[in-house]
């Protein structure tokens, strides 16, 4: 390989914007990202970009980013959307109001330019409630599911450790990335879905019913998840197969963006 071809190389990664959380740093409010998410992209060898918050209630420059951008990343956050986004009442104690303002902005401006989207955890939760679905806010208060909730007084890899299996559907995107036989997966997840809306189509199941995975039918990619990939992102098959998908599908967008 050229020094000129492997400099346009390099400097031609497909570039994914991923969504920031908001978070109280001691006296100080700050957006933040998890490094996991981070290094599950580069890894993938696609280029992050951070999204501030603020780009939800501005128009100009969410459309400057959005112009730059060949992917989103809806990651997975301690919060929790507020119940009035998918018509109920109550508060959210632990909300983030203005990531909920920026993932339905995003989720939209995604499905208009077909722009690939990955969604993950809160992320996936996100994409139900853009496409009119539906939450449980409680999964472990309705009686229907099995426990869904990681031990928080154990380490972090056992935390995040193989919980329960997923069940893929026959034919669709996750079976197409990552095989149509059962694969197991983390579990760290106190919300679920209660219904999908028209827009949605199951991706995956785990054993006792609840959906694990969804795909947006008017996109080339657009899929969430309810587990945790990119924690160790290239140490399990699974993990590999949804971020290596993702990545082709940004570089496809990338490309053709390029063509014009």
């Amino acid at each position: 390989m050229s020094e000129e071809t492997r400099m346009v190389h390099i400097f031609n990664k497909p570039v994914v914007g991923i969504i920031m959380c908001r978070q109280q740093l001691g006296p100080h409010p700050a957006m933040t990202l998890q490094e996991k998410y981070l290094n599950a992209v580069q890894a993938a060898g696609l280029l992050p970009f951070p999204l501030a918050q603020g780009l939800g209630d501005d128009e100009q420059g969410l459309e400057q980013a959005l112009a730059m951008l060949d992917g989103l990343l809806l990651t997975g956050s301690y919060s929790n959307m507020e119940p009035h986004h998918y018509g109920e009442s109550g508060e959210e104690p632990l909300n983030d109001p203005g990531r909920d303002r920026l993932s339905l902005r995003l989720i939209a401006a995604a499905g208009e330019r077909r722009l690939p989207l990955f969604g993950i955890c809160r992320g996936f939760q996100e994409m139900v409630v853009a496409s009119g679905g539906t939450l449980h806010r409680r999964l472990h208060d309705t009686g229907l599911f099995d426990e869904h909730r990681e031990d928080k007084q154990q380490p972090l890899a056992r935390q995040y450790a193989p919980a329960h299996d997923i069940l893929p559907e026959a034919g669709g995107l996750l079976a197409r990335l990552a095989g149509p036989g059962r694969q197991p997966v983390n579990s760290l997840h106190m919300q679920g879905v209660k219904a999908l809306g028209a827009a949605a189509r199951v991706e995956a199941r785990a054993p006792d019913g609840l959906i694990e995975a969804i795909s947006l039918t008017d996109q080339p990619f657009a899929l969430g998840v309810q587990w945790h990939p990119e924690w160790l992102s290239r140490d399990n098959a699974l993990s590999r197969a949804l971020f290596d998908g993702f990545a082709e599908a940004c570089r496809h967008y990338r490309a053709a963006r390029e063509a014009g």
